[in-house]
């Protein structure tokens, strides 16, 4: 069963509460999403500790019920 839009977000959001977060369907299959996801809480991260934060708060469905993700990550002031 593939993850919702929904629940991709609500789990970031609970990891990193003051993210910003941009989910977009890219199949319109609720199989493969892009995500946008802004924190103060990357600042001074390497994007990939930036992408690793995500994807632990996404608790290992990432490449399970999680197929695909296409993550952009950035630091906000």
């Amino acid at each position: 069963m593939a993850m919702s839009a929904d629940d991709i977000e609500t789990m970031i959001r609970a990891a990193i509460p003051d993210a910003d977060i941009a989910i977009t369907d890219l199949a319109g299959d609720g199989d493969h999403y892009a995500a946008r996801v802004a924190s103060a809480s990357f600042a001074g991260l390497s994007r990939v500790k930036q992408h690793q934060a995500v994807y632990a708060a996404l608790g290992g469905r990432m490449g399970g019920v999680l197929h695909a993700l296409q993550l952009t990550t950035v630091a906000k002031d």
